[in-house]
């Protein structure tokens, strides 16, 4: 990756949704090979998908938390056990006294309690240490 890949993926970060023309003037490329630039990001996995960023609360998802998941046995391989529970957005194997760590979003912390619950269910989850966020200060993509 060179610094007009790296220009390519700000810009795009800053507005998915801007033309091809816009992308390349704001780099210095013509449209056609933005076009082309962008092409080989995707084909290279370096721009995985492109999505909006909404307002949690406004879907009616305003409880944010983070959850350590105590475990019995290795998890690495429940990956699609948390994936089939909606209200995850992200779970990760972590090292330390947790195996796994999910952030999770509900609309209330009864939905929360009920996402625990379910967390429990995961062959070989032994226990569950959630932190309700009060607020977030900011959130930012990875940068290029």
């Amino acid at each position: 990756m060179d610094d007009i890949d790296r220009a390519l993926i700000a810009e795009l970060q800053r507005d998915a949704t801007q033309a091809y023309a816009a992308l390349g003037r704001a780099v210095g490329l013509s449209a056609g090979a933005a076009h082309d630039r962008v092409r080989k990001l995707r084909e290279r996995g370096v721009i995985r998908r492109t999505t909006v960023d909404v307002d949690p609360a406004a879907l009616g998802r305003g409880v944010l938390a983070f959850v350590m998941v105590d475990s019995s046995a290795w998890m690495g391989d429940a990956s699609a056990s948390f994936a089939a529970i909606p209200e995850i957005q992200e779970a990760h194997a972590i090292a330390g006294t947790a195996s796994v760590l999910v952030k999770v979003r509900t609309a209330t912390t009864e939905r929360l309690q009920d996402v625990l619950r379910r967390l429990y269910a995961i062959e070989g989850v032994s226990g569950t240490q959630a932190t309700v966020v009060l607020e977030t200060f900011f959130e930012r993509p990875v940068r290029a």
